[in-house]
């Protein structure tokens, strides 16, 4: 039935309006309905029966032009420093926090701070899903085109992680302001996890490009 699929991408195409990849997004949609249409029994179907199944499966036209034009105010850029920043966010808060519990005595600071020590495997996982959080975003986000954006978001957001490893390992920061946290078990634990964190993320990104399909 071919009626549907041209109203599908008329409607379409001018909900995109001037969107500067117009055309290749036409181009994957009739990809996309012309599959979906082979798997319908169009024959059987009214063509306002057809559009309304079309539209359950795929969205609006008015909803998929929406969604390709929210991606247009998501640059390379942008979503680059939106990680470093969170990275660094977390780094500083954790800082913070160390320097309060060992410079002053606040209950409130020693409260938090033996409860978050008392956590470390929750933390880790936590930490590990904002690195697989970064790949799927970027992936969704830029498809095969993020590749040299997740590596570069990496590089530059795993730095403070690499700088306070070796503060720590070669004892420029002192061990006891870590206790009960820091041990030699938890420092090869951190070390291993960090080894595996592009890994992580190279599988979100993976999963994320998917899901921009």
């Amino acid at each position: 039935m071919i009626q549907p699929k041209n109203e599908f991408l008329r409607l379409l195409g001018h909900e995109l309006g001037k969107h500067p990849e117009k055309e290749q997004i036409l181009a994957e949609y009739e990809n996309h309905l012309a599959e979906m249409l082979s798997e319908l029994n169009c024959d059987d179907m009214e063509e306002k029966e057809t559009m309304t199944e079309l539209y359950s499966r795929l969205g609006s036209p008015e909803e998929i032009a929406a969604s390709w034009k929210e991606e247009l105010s998501v640059t390379p850029r942008k979503t680059q420093w939106l990680f470093i920043i969170a990275n660094l966010v977390f780094f500083a808060g954790g800082s913070i926090l160390t320097l309060l519990h060992n410079l002053y005595d606040i209950r409130l600071i020693d409260m938090v701070w033996r409860s978050l020590t008392s956590i470390p495997a929750l933390i880790i996982m936590l930490y590990l899903i904002f690195w697989a959080l970064l790949g799927y975003e970027i992936g969704k986000g830029f498809g095969h085109k993020g590749r040299k954006l997740m590596r570069r978001t990496f590089v530059l957001s795993i730095l403070p992680n690499i700088i306070l490893m070796n503060l720590t390992l070669f004892k420029l920061i002192p061990h006891g302001w870590f206790q009960p946290l820091l041990s030699p078990s938890f420092i090869m634990i951190c070390i291993l996890f960090t080894a595996l964190l592009y890994p992580i993320c190279w599988a979100g990104y993976r999963w994320g490009k998917r899901a921009s399909v």
